[in-house]
């Protein structure tokens, strides 16, 4: 809610029936603090109704370029200078085509026209509509202008239709326009991150895993992208659609993440290529199967089973073994930075957690490593929140308070960003 909290959003409906998902993303955006100052073309009022726009936004609607009510008569210019931004969701065609051809014939377009800062389309059309050459044409100004276009996806459309035209969803739209203002403090810096859990095959219908529920390499995702940096992310099954922009690998033992990590990071730490930092939040399995039955495991009679388990390789050991020799050869060394999810039930037992955080640190040539224990309160898997300790290379050392996970990525952004 803090990001949004104060600032103002003009959210401008073109003439389209997905105007109804509109509703929500203002909805969204009044729930985490914004203020709304709604826009209703002519057209737009055949799908939704100022009053009904009016009650959601808690703001009188916008609608005419000349009318008595407004100030100087000049709406147009207020609402272009004074937001922080403007969304106009849905972007027809048609609006689409005005907003290219700098046309000022209407209260959206005069105001678009004005504007100097950040502004977000959200198209939404039939897909032949889409990629009608003179609308991509129009599409390839827009971008050179500076404007951001998020969507549109595929998927049913409401003339019956399967193709690209969808307007994108409201969450999605809101998070274009939270990284459309966010300061780029990562911009340029390419970070490879590792999340969620890994699964060993037992046989075709069991498996060996943790509770994992990749929550912070997610959270430290969202916040890199929103900071401009480039993300590659290798995660395990997770629940969770990757984050809007990342270049996202599944995978699902701790070999094939092991192989995956390993074949990133030589691809972006070779002559040519920049690779900044590695993330490893990825809960892996320390031990895996000796053998993969090829069939389901009958129960025993004697009610008892012994699993031989043999162990599997550590990442974050061989990536510091990596980026030692990067150092040793005086070629830029990316920050390596580790997760440590320890468990301690007592609070004689957490303190000797800070002592084998560091051990780990120095032994996997880590340049950060943050400590949790899962045990603590708020902080167990799959928990919104998490409480942390942030361990430099240096010596120093940060306890961070129970935080929202959002918080500690954005932390965790602000302390690489301090470091590159």
């Amino acid at each position: 809610m803090a990001f949004w909290a104060n600032k103002t959003v003009v959210v401008a409906f073109g003439g389209g029936i997905a105007a109804y998902k509109t509703l929500e993303l203002i909805r969204l955006l009044r729930e985490q603090g914004a203020r709304v100052w709604p826009v209703l073309t002519a057209s737009a009022t055949q799908f939704v109704t100022p009053l009904t726009v009016q009650a959601l936004a808690g703001h009188p609607v916008y609608q005419d370029l000349f009318t008595p009510q407004a100030a100087d008569g000049m709406d147009h210019i207020r609402l272009a200078q004074e937001a922080d931004l403007l969304i106009i969701a849905p972007a027809t065609a048609n609006r689409i085509a005005k907003l290219a051809s700098g046309l000022a014939d209407d209260l959206l377009s005069a105001l678009a026209l004005v504007r100097r800062k950040p502004i977000v389309l959200a198209p939404a059309m039939n897909s032949g509509m889409w990629q009608h050459p003179a609308t991509q044409r129009n599409i390839s100004q827009l971008q050179a202008d500076g404007l951001l276009l998020v969507g549109p996806e595929s998927g049913a459309l409401a003339c019956g239709e399967q193709g690209v035209g969808r307007m994108a969803e409201a969450e999605r739209i809101l998070e274009a326009g939270r990284r459309l203002l966010s300061p780029k403090i990562l911009l340029g810096h390419r970070i490879l991150l590792t999340a969620g859990p890994t699964r060993e095959e037992l046989d075709p219908v069991r498996y060996i895993s943790n509770r994992s529920s990749g929550r912070m390499g997610w959270a430290i995702a969202q916040a890199a992208l929103r900071a401009g940096a480039e993300v590659t992310l290798i995660h395990g099954a997770v629940e969770m659609a990757p984050p809007w922009g990342a270049e996202a690998l599944a995978v699902e033992s701790a070999q094939e993440m092991y192989e995956a990590t390993l074949q990133q990071w030589d691809k972006w730490t070779r002559p040519g290529q920049q690779l900044s930092c590695a993330i490893l939040t990825a809960a892996v399995a320390d031990y895996r199967p000796a053998s993969r039955r090829a069939s389901k495991i009958k129960k025993e009679l004697d009610g008892e089973l012994s699993l031989k388990l043999t162990q599997n390789p550590d990442i974050l050991l061989a990536l510091g073994e990596r980026a030692n020799r990067l150092a040793q050869k005086n070629r830029a060394r990316p920050l390596l930075v580790g997760f440590a999810a320890e468990t301690a039930e007592t609070e004689d037992a957490a303190a000797q957690l800070v002592p084998l955080a560091k051990e780990k640190l120095a032994r996997k040539g880590c340049d950060l490593l943050l400590l949790n224990n899962v045990l603590a309160p708020g902080c167990a898997f799959g928990s919104l929140t998490n409480q942390v300790t942030l361990l430099h290379r240096s010596g120093q050392q940060e306890i961070w308070p129970l935080l929202a996970k959002e918080e500690i990525g954005e932390r965790l952004v602000q302390t690489l960003q301090n470091r590159l």
